[in-house]
């Protein structure tokens, strides 16, 4: 399966198949890159980097340079030890970097991609579920105590490279952090998917590989057509960060790494449905949404600790936000979202009303 994804600054494939590593090596000798840094993390790099170097060219001269796993890999120190490590190894513009892992990997290989030397190449290989949403589309970053993806560039890579044999190693706190995404994807753009997945899909362990494609597929696609119209999140692009306004505030105040970036998201979108139906009037069955997330393993407390009031002021701190006003992705139906500045007291409901644990 291949899906191209068209940008104003760039078009590039993505592959999908179990042995999607096979197409690595045309798309390296295509582009002539004089050397190679593949950036993998302690994880990945212990299951699958054989994998991958048997996949590389026999005339390619390649580094490797190992993060920490997770959302430890998206720190200022880690990042700078990159950058470090590829001068070193004497990269340069016709160089490329490989960004072999989950969506942390992918987040901070393509920012050193985008700032070493202003910018060279890079090429995503996601080993994780949750990244076919973040390997697609150029967004690169790493954190900051302060917030979660506060430093860093669109920079599109010159193909995303999807082996999903790699998925069968994956636990399932990663399963259910990448369906999280799978399942934005559906709420924004396809009702039918989302009825899908409501329908068939009870327990992540079962799904079947057919099934897995075609979601995985499905989310690239809805990314890939948003992407295209808006790639540098003027407009359209926003609404792919359904759940992702109170779910980064989550992530940071657990500290990141402590839950997945995925299941704080499932919390954030359940908190955008309950958002939506207070704001928009939003027709939705969210309790029966909620049974169904929570039967797939998703816990969807907000940490006992967190305060509205210090949630609103993360909030405030997203990137959508527009003079302290947060705005919030919502939904006017399934398949429609809107982007819209909330208020206070709105959002303050629908958090107590989430913290209850009931629906009113």
């Amino acid at each position: 399966m291949e899906i191209t994804v068209l940008t104003a600054s760039k078009s590039y494939p993505i592959y999908i198949k179990p042995n999607g590593l096979a197409e690595l090596p045309q798309v390296i000798q295509k582009n002539n890159f004089t050397n190679l840094l593949i950036i993998t993390d302690v994880t990945v790099g212990r299951l699958h980097l054989d994998t991958l170097q048997s996949a590389l060219p026999e005339n390619v001269d390649y580094s490797v340079y190992t993060v920490p796993s997770g959302e430890k890999a998206k720190q200022m120190s880690v990042y700078e030890s990159c950058l470090t490590f590829a001068l070193e190894q004497g990269l340069d513009r016709k160089s490329c970097i490989i960004a072999f892992g989950g969506g942390a990997v992918g987040d901070l290989a393509g920012f050193v991609a985008a700032t070493y030397m202003r910018g060279i190449s890079f090429i995503q290989v996601p080993t994780t579920i949750l990244a076919h949403d973040s390997a697609v589309g150029g967004k690169t970053a790493i954190n900051h105590p302060l917030g979660k993806n506060m430093i860093g560039a669109f920079h599109q890579p010159e193909a995303v490279i999807y082996h999903t044999d790699f998925i069968k190693t994956l636990p399932d706190h990663e399963v259910r952090s990448g369906f999280a995404e799978a399942v934005k994807h559906a709420l924004i753009a396809d009702p039918d998917l989302l009825n899908m997945l409501m329908d068939e899909i009870k327990d992540l362990h079962e799904m079947t590989d057919e099934q897995l494609t075609h979601v995985l597929q499905r989310g690239m696609e809805i990314k890939a057509n948003i992407v295209s119209i808006d790639e540098k999140e003027s407009g359209l692009r926003a609404v792919l960060n359904l759940g992702h306004t109170l779910g980064h505030v989550i992530e940071s105040s657990l500290g990141y790494g402590k839950t997945t970036h995925g299941e704080a998201v499932m919390a954030g979108i359940v908190y955008a449905l309950h958002v939506s139906k207070e704001v928009l009037g939003l027709s939705f069955p969210i309790s029966r949404f909620e049974e169904w997330v929570k039967g797939l393993g998703y816990r969807l407390e907000i940490p006992p600790d967190l305060s509205f009031e210090d949630a609103y002021k993360g909030m405030q701190r997203d990137k959508k936000t527009i003079a302290k006003r947060p705005r919030f992705v919502l939904l006017e139906a399934v398949g429609r979202p809107v982007l819209k500045e909330v208020e206070e007291n709105a959002l303050e409901h629908a958090y107590e009303m989430m913290k209850d644990g009931s629906e009113k």
